[in-house]
């Protein structure tokens, strides 16, 4: 079954594979998604990807709202969490105040559960942007999504809009420093998990030079049926490959 979009603007805090107990912040439209990408796996469904030029169209929510149910959540939140973690309906750096919600939250994490870390699950497309860049530095944890080592998988299972390009994408990577990348694999006629391509990507990570590689599979309903859960025996042998080439990384 597909999750629903979120409608508030803090949710959890929830259990995470790679992040423990984390708690969401949504700062996109409630109950629509607004992303670059349109993933063939994506655990809300297919949508119509966004070209980072269309984002005025978008009723984004205010940065006050966002900072406030931040806050409220933090003086009830007990124990604390250990990640305060920009997610939600689809691409956060989107939001046109993403500098001042990273900066709210950093202060409001300070103030209300100074042992918890911030970070990000974005999906790489606007890291070419030096201005998302700053930002970005600015959270303790950047996870940086990179599911395809060329650009026709790129465009087959990402499904960008054509002004996204996995150069630029990577290109922009290798300008942010101690990055994190995740990257989702699948079996299936449409996954992307073939021998060829795997070995494209680990060159692309190596380009990239992360301090660490996130390795995992399915774990919830696709609206492609097509695609495949791997078994941990792929994953590992992904992860392989990585530490083949000097490259940290941890199956999920």
């Amino acid at each position: 079954m597909l999750l629903e979009l979120k409608s508030e603007f803090i949710y959890g805090p929830v259990s995470s594979r790679r992040l423990g107990r984390s708690l969401g912040v949504n700062v996109l439209p409630s109950g629509r998604k607004v992303c670059t990408f349109d993933c063939l796996y994506c655990q809300y469904g297919r949508f119509r990807a966004i070209d980072t030029g269309e984002t005025a169209a978008f009723d984004f929510p205010g940065v006050d709202d966002i900072l406030g149910a931040l806050e409220q959540a933090l003086k009830t939140l007990d124990p604390p969490t250990s990640y305060i973690t920009f997610s939600g309906n689809g691409e956060a750096t989107l939001h046109p105040g993403f500098r001042e919600l990273v900066e709210g939250v950093r202060e409001l994490r300070d103030r209300w559960s100074p042992a918890s870390k911030t970070a990000i699950l974005s999906n790489s497309t606007t890291v070419n942007d030096p201005a998302v860049r700053r930002a970005l530095a600015m959270l303790d944890v950047r996870i940086m999504k990179l599911d395809a080592g060329t650009e026709e998988m790129l465009a087959h299972y990402n499904r960008p809009p054509s002004s996204i390009t996995l150069k630029e994408t990577v290109e922009g990577l290798t300008e942010l420093e101690d990055v994190t990348i995740q990257s989702l694999f699948t079996g299936g006629p449409k996954g992307n998990f073939a021998p060829e391509h795997v070995s494209a990507w680990v060159e692309q990570v190596g380009t990239i030079a992360p301090v660490f590689v996130q390795i995992y599979t399915l774990d919830r309903a696709s609206p492609t049926k097509s695609l495949l859960p791997l078994d941990k025996s792929e994953l590992l042998h992904i992860k392989s490959l990585l530490e083949k080439a000097n490259i940290s990384a941890g199956a999920y």
